[in-house]
């Protein structure tokens, strides 16, 4: 693990309203903006959109994909944009540096338009 080295990108399927629903039962967070399209317009948002906990959970899968979960130090991201029903997210990483036995990462989830929905960082071990 050296400076510079990239996370493999994760490739999201599209998230669709299917996706939405299922995450809001899981999760609990039964937000309208999330699920129903009729609250969206009353308030003139065109349509639903994911829950930016959602970004949080693919991004943070990203980095577990790469080291185990019992590595990670700390993780934390802002959102930046929303991510719309139907688009199809990836996410990326790369560690900026290595010291001290621990990689600092910065990690970015991206539609395919190149919008940045989430911006991130973490921190693991580095062995």
């Amino acid at each position: 693990m050296k400076t510079g080295d990239t996370l493999p990108a994760m490739e999201l399927p599209p998230i669709t309203r299917t996706t939405l629903a299922l995450y809001a039962g899981a999760s609990g967070d039964h937000n309208p903006m999330h699920i129903d399209l009729d609250q969206c317009r009353a308030v003139g948002v065109d349509d639903v959109f994911a829950h930016g906990m959602l970004s949080m959970a693919y991004l943070g899968r990203l980095v577990t994909n790469w080291v185990p979960q019992e590595r990670v130090r700390s993780y934390k991201v802002r959102f930046a944009a929303i991510t719309p029903v139907n688009t199809a997210p990836v996410c990326t990483g790369t560690v900026t540096s290595v010291e001290n036995g621990l990689a600092h990462l910065d990690l970015k989830a991206e539609l395919p338009d190149g919008t940045v929905t989430l911006l991130g960082s973490a921190v693991v071990t580095a062995g």
